[in-house]
C-alpha cells in the first residue's frame, strides 16, 4: 500500500470501548477518522486523542456514507464498525423495533462503513467488526444484541469473499461482556427484573466466565490492533473469540 499515512475509520470512536480502539490505532502510527454522532463528543475525544479527524454521522442512516467518504484522503488499512446497541430484554419481550434497529445499526451501519471506504481499500486492508459473544451464545436479557450480533457474523463471511480477490480481509471480533459503565447499567436493568443488586448481577456475570473475569476494553483494542498484522490474512472471515471463556458450543 502507500507510503502515505494510512487511514483508520473508528465507528463508535467515542464510546468507552471505541476511545480505547481509537487511541490505540492512532498509537500504532495510523490516522484516525473518528465517527460518531455527536460533534461534542467528539471534540472531547480530540483533546483526548489529538491527531484524529473528526466525522459527524450516524452509521443508522446512509447519510453517513457520504460524510465518511468525505473525510478519506489515503488508503483506508482499517475499518472499525464498534456501534453498541440498547440492551432491551430477552426474545419474548424486547421490542420488535429494538431488534430491527440493533440490525440497522449493527449489519447496515458495516455495510454503510464499507461503501464509504471502498476505493480506498486495498491489499492488506482489513475490515473489521465487534459483535459480542451473544450472537453465538443466546441470553434470556440481551435479545438485541443477540439477534444482531449473529446477522453481523455471518455479513463479515460474505463481505471476506465480496473483497477477497482485491486482498481485502473481513474478521469478526467478538468479545464478552466488557468492564464498562455500560455494563453496569445492564446489570442495574437486570437486577431490577430479577430482584438482585447490580453487584450481585455483576458477580453472577463474571462466573459465566471460566476464569472469571470480564473483557477489558484494553484486550479488545490489542486484540483489533493485531490484526494489522500481514500474517493476520490467515483469519480472513473468521471470528477472534474474546469472551474470557464463556462460550460453550463447539466449534
Amino acid at each position: 500500500m502507500s507510503a502515505q499515512k494510512e487511514i483508520a475509520i473508528v465507528v463508535g470512536s467515542t464510546g468507552a470501548m471505541g476511545q480505547v480502539i481509537t487511541q490505540r490505532l492512532s498509537d500504532a502510527g495510523l490516522q484516525v477518522v473518528a465517527v460518531a454522532r455527536t460533534a461534542e463528543a467528539l471534540q472531547a475525544l480530540a483533546q483526548q486523542v489529538p491527531g484524529i479527524r473528526a466525522c459527524a454521522a450516524d452509521i443508522g442512516d446512509d447519510s453517513a456514507i457520504e460524510a465518511i467518504r468525505a473525510q478519506l484522503d489515503a488508503p483506508v488499512r482499517m475499518v472499525v464498525q464498534g456501534a453498541g446497541v440498547v440492551t432491551a430484554g430477552g426474545v419474548l419481550d424486547a421490542p420488535t423495533a429494538a431488534i430491527t434497529d440493533a440490525v440497522n445499526i449493527k449489519v447496515g451501519g458495516l455495510l454503510r462503513l464499507v461503501r464509504a471506504a471502498d476505493l480506498r481499500l486495498a491489499k492488506g486492508s482489513r475490515i473489521v467488526a465487534i459483535g459480542g459473544h451473544y450472537g453465538f451464545e443466546p441470553s434470556a436479557y440481551a435479545a438485541t444484541a443477540g439477534v444482531a450480533n449473529a446477522a453481523l457474523a455471518n455479513v463479515v463471511r460474505q463481505l471476506s469473499w465480496a473483497y477477497g480477490d482485491r486482498g481485502v480481509t473481513a474478521h469478526l471480533v467478538a468479545p464478552g461482556p466488557a468492564d464498562t459503565e455500560r455494563l453496569r447499567r445492564v446489570a442495574t436493568a437486570r437486577g431490577a427484573r430479577e430482584g438482585l443488586s447490580p453487584d450481585a448481577v455483576l458477580e453472577q456475570m463474571r462466573a459465566e466466565s471460566a476464569i472469571g473475569a470480564f473483557t477489558t476494553v484494553e484486550q479488545i483494542a490489542w486484540g483489533i490492533a493485531l490484526l494489522l498484522d500481514p500474517n493476520a490474512d490467515a483469519l480472513a472471515g473468521s471470528t477472534l473469540f474474546m469472551d474470557a471463556g464463556r462460550r460453550k458450543g463447539m466449534p
